[in-house]
């Protein structure tokens, strides 16, 4: 018997292949990167679009304008269809740096990074499915707190019990997602024989990875370290979704900005989110108190915030 998806996994559109495809033997890492040598291929039916250059000149500012008229088409596609899929997995691939901002903030985990940006890439995705250009907001600001929450939970729900080999974790999630869309389209868990079909393995292969995901349990956040662990608990070792950055997506677009500030107000942006230090931390760094740390940052805050909505 097939057992039902794992708690933490959300029924979520899938992720284009070439960014889940672990057998691919360029490496996950190549496959996430949107520095590809070319833009994709239009189809026939879209020979309205402008033309998309390749990911890897595409900047800041471009990649907004670009995903403004992609999400304008895009509405008034049918899913399901090939000029549909195209579109969307173009807004992905425009909108993998936001990704890859946002799991930079995880970086002090054990995690891999390819494994914490494909998580990412899921909630990227359900925040195109969600995003309305009606609603007057810009997508990265509407995309953040979607994507830092998948990656959270995906910190937050789950964690292996015991030492499992690399290729049987990678196999656990390649069950998941195939049970979670195979669940979807027939109504019903999908049996061995079915996964096995699904990821083109044997059926023994499914089931020795079934037997791995029993090492694979949710961990309390208030969870105590061993002995030998001395970062404490896991809640204290997980990033944190920081509203005031929900709008800041490129760095490369606030380097210019940050370049104008005070000298000041420079520091205390780099031992906040570069060294990671509190605001007392910072208050007793610079001699000054933590309320008024906190009103600069405050202030810098809304300066960039400013900075970068008069960019666009």
């Amino acid at each position: 018997m097939s057992p039902p998806p794992p708690a933490h996994q959300v029924t979520a559109p899938e992720v284009p292949e070439s960014l889940t495809d672990r057998a691919d033997p360029a490496g996950p890492s190549e496959r996430a990167d949107p520095a590809r040598p070319a833009g994709p291929t239009e189809p026939a039916g879209l020979t309205d679009l402008p033309e998309i250059p390749p990911f890897a000149e595409v900047g800041a500012v471009d990649a907004r304008a670009l995903s403004k008229t992609l999400f304008a088409r895009l509405e008034s596609l049918e899913e399901g269809t090939h000029e549909h899929a195209y579109v969307r997995n173009t807004l992905v691939e425009l909108n993998l740096a936001l990704v890859k901002f946002a799991a930079g903030r995880f970086r002090t985990r054990s995690e891999p990074m390819e494994d914490i940006i494909q998580v990412g890439t899921i909630g990227l995705i359900k925040a195109i499915d969600r995003f309305e250009l009606s609603r007057g907001v810009e997508f990265p600001t509407f995309a953040m707190p979607t994507v830092v929450g998948e990656i959270k939970r995906f910190f937050r729900d789950t964690s292996w019990s015991v030492r499992v080999p690399r290729r049987l974790q990678e196999l656990r999630l390649d069950l998941a997602r195939a049970g979670d869309e195979l669940a979807q389209r027939l109504d019903r868990a999908p049996t061995v024989g079915e996964l096995a079909q699904r990821l083109g393995i044997s059926e023994d292969e499914v089931v020795e990875g079934m037997t791995a995901s029993n090492a694979y349990t949710a961990s309390s956040l208030d969870a105590q370290p061993e002995e030998n662990d001395t970062e404490g608990s896991l809640a204290d070792r997980i990033g944190y979704e920081d509203h005031e950055l929900e709008g800041i997506e490129y760095v490369e677009s606030l380097k210019p900005l940050i370049a104008c500030l005070p000298q000041r107000d420079r520091k205390i942006l780099s031992l906040r989110f570069v060294a990671n230090m509190t605001q007392s931390e910072i208050g007793e760094e610079l001699g000054i108190s933590q309320m008024h740390v906190s009103r600069l940052l405050s202030r810098t805050l809304t300066r960039l915030r400013k900075g970068l909505t008069l960019d666009e």
